[in-house]
């Protein structure tokens, strides 16, 4: 692939790929053809352009150049303080990451007072984030208190991929009101008019949009608030009103989610897209579009909505973001984002990751149990709605009751890894009966721990959960197993490709090389198809966002995504996701690994990635930079409050 370095006295680009086909991000059909970059821009691009002016020629013949990879949906504002190269998305092809998501961020500092600890209550639970490591980000965060401050660190920062900071509405209201009010009350007319203040004081600081959050079951992780919802969750309508009207007035983004209980209250939120209600449209990209397992409607319903918001008579510009991945979801023992859902398993998820004794202490409370095996058997028996909603696929929660969906990863009884959870059942009946002998003792043990009567489903899971907490490792797919509705939200042009969530559920989730996915799914179809869904990762969101990126125009920065298509082709990421343990964070993480698909990566016109690998230079030199909104030169804005009464 590479030619290697000329070492021309009159070269006059750093990096010349030759006879690439390039897809420049606006969706039109790739060309075959060469490009150069120096000073850490796109200099020049067309065919057979001189070697010689080179220092360094790469032979893309056959592969793939493309602009750098957008990711619009991570939790990357931990991460970046620890290790700001964020390897993890790079290596995939990732240049530019929009951070700050769910109202949760880093915007106004650690926000550390009176033995509050917003950071780490809020990311913990939320985020399923190893408190010890939220610790560690939460110091750096002191050197900085306001928007404008965090800017000026971030552009301080070694940057791997350019990175997009929010500003985040849990984060927003502990600054103005302190965590315990925040929680507790709605703000008084001066607190709002504060808020307010401070959303538009980061607008004109060029943050690209404002987070909420309204997922029913986002809990705080510190005592005394266990059991009560992260800030942004008490905001009323009158308050995101008026919040988002200075959101809209600066044509800056709102990142949602719904509050999925409540269909009339999601339409209202949501309406606050329309141009027609509001004068003039406000950009809202929200979670998310998936064909859940438990409820087929739900992906329907998010295409049929986005319609009637994007609509002339609504007249918004709402996007919400698909997933170009199946929902694979690990969980530790009881621990898994999937069970803050359900209050039963929350009440599991509400102690520590190392407070097993306040877990078993919830296993062994009957009254509990009983609670449990309620919920459980829920329309999985008898006769009534809930078993008509089972039957049709429209249940209330998305994680699966089903033994034969929940497959154990690993465990203390090494011949269940692989697994599921049913097959393990049917053999602890076996063995009761007498059918089948243990085949080591750490199985006979477990066996023997549930007696000799027969337990039944629920109370196997429970058994399973008691014997190991967090050492029994298993997955489900909650959601997108069917390529074909998968492809069909991901490609549909009202949707944006997102919701990776990288950066947080490192023991959960692995979703860095989701843009891959994307770009294989298209790969199966046409060039043509490949062409859009570049289009899709790089120019169409880096403009609702209003970013400088997702161009290979000459003169744009030259952030730069090089692709194997053979490579592509053949990569299972199915197969490639490791549990590896990262240094920095001083634990382990699920990750991706497509050694060979993207064999380059340029970020700002650096070598990020080189024949596969992470450069030396990835987190020493600054190669990302924090991005602006590039609409923020706009005529000063009205009065907001006004407008929100």
């Amino acid at each position: 692939m590479d030619s290697g370095r000329r070492g021309s006295t009159v070269a006059k680009w750093d990096l010349l790929f030759k006879d690439a086909i390039i897809f420049d991000g606006t969706g039109e059909p790739p060309q075959r053809g060469d490009l150069a970059v120096t000073d850490g821009r796109v200099a020049a691009r067309g065919e057979d352009l001189d070697a010689s002016m080179a220092e360094r020629v790469v032979d893309a013949a056959g592969k793939w150049l493309m602009p750098g990879l957008l990711d619009i949906h991570t939790h990357y504002d931990l991460e970046v303080e620890l290790e700001p190269s964020l390897p993890e998305s790079v290596r995939h092809g990732t240049t530019t990451v929009v951070m700050s998501n769910c109202s949760l961020g880093l915007a106004f500092g650690a926000q550390r007072n009176g033995g509050a600890d917003p950071i780490v209550d809020c990311f913990a639970r939320v985020e399923n984030m190893p408190k010890h490591i939220l610790e560690k980000a939460a110091s750096v965060a002191e050197d900085w208190d306001d928007s404008e401050g965090y800017l000026r660190h971030l552009d301080e920062l070694p940057l791997g991929p350019n990175v997009v900071p929010l500003i985040p509405h849990s984060m927003l209201r502990i600054e103005v009101m302190g965590l315990e009010d925040s929680i507790a009350r709605d703000p008084t007319e001066r607190e709002l008019d504060e808020m307010c203040a401070l959303v538009e004081k980061g607008m004109k600081e060029g943050y690209a949009g404002f987070s909420t959050d309204a997922l029913p079951f986002h809990y705080l992780a510190n005592d005394p608030n266990r059991r009560s919802k992260i800030p942004t969750q008490y905001g009323t309508y009158k308050e995101l009103k008026a919040l988002t009207d200075v959101v809209r007035e600066y044509e800056a983004v709102w990142q949602a989610t719904p509050p999925k209980d409540s269909p009339p209250q999601t339409l209202r939120n949501f309406l606050l897209s329309s141009g027609r209600l509001h004068g003039k449209p406000l950009r809202i990209t929200a979670v998310a579009a998936m064909d859940v397992r438990t409820n087929r409607m739900l992906g329907a319903l998010g295409r049929v909505l986005t319609r009637i918001l994007n609509s002339r008579i609504v007249d918004g510009n709402f996007r919400l973001q698909a997933l170009a991945a199946p929902f694979k979801v690990w969980s530790e023992g009881p621990v898994t984002p999937l069970a803050e859902e359900i209050p039963e398993l929350r009440r599991l998820n509400e102690p520590d990751l190392e407070d097993r004794e306040a877990r078993m202490r919830v296993l062994d409370d009957p009254e509990w149990r009983a609670q449990f095996r309620k919920m459980w058997f829920s329309g999985k028996r008898g006769f009534g709605l809930a078993r008509l909603k089972r039957w049709l696929r429209i249940e209330d929660h998305t994680l699966t009751r089903n033994l034969e969906d929940m497959v154990i990863e690993t465990c203390p009884v090494k011949e269940w890894n692989g697994a599921t959870m049913q097959e393990v059942y049917q053999r602890l009946m076996s063995y009761q009966n007498g059918d089948v002998e243990a085949r080591s003792q750490a199985e006979r043990e477990t066996f023997d721990s549930f007696g000799a009567a027969p337990p039944d489903d629920a109370d196997f899971f429970l058994g399973l959960l008691r014997q190991f907490d967090l050492d029994l490792y298993w997955y489900t797919y909650a959601a997108n197993l069917d390529e074909g509705p998968r492809r069909d939200l991901l490609m549909d042009p009202q949707m944006l490709p997102g919701f990776s969530d990288s950066g947080a559920h490192i023991t959960n989730m692995a979703f860095y090389d989701v843009n891959l996915r994307a770009l294989q799914i298209a790969q199966k179809e046409s060039l043509d198809q490949v062409a859009y869904t570049v289009r899709r990762l790089t120019r169409e969101p880096a403009d609702f966002f209003g970013l400088d990126a997702g161009r290979i125009d000459r003169g744009a920065t030259a952030d730069l995504t090089l692709v194997d298509p053979d490579k592509l082709r053949g990569y299972d990421s199915e197969s490639n996701i490791e549990n590896v343990y990262r240094e920095v964070f001083e634990h382990n993480q699920l990750v991706n690994r497509s050694e060979g698909v993207v064999p380059m990566v340029v970020i700002g016109g650096k070598l990020a990635v080189d024949g596969g690998e992470l450069t030396d230079a990835l987190g020493q030199v600054k190669m990302g930079r924090a991005l602006r909104n590039r609409r923020v030169e706009l005529p000063a804005p009205k009065t907001f409050r006004a407008a929100a009464e």
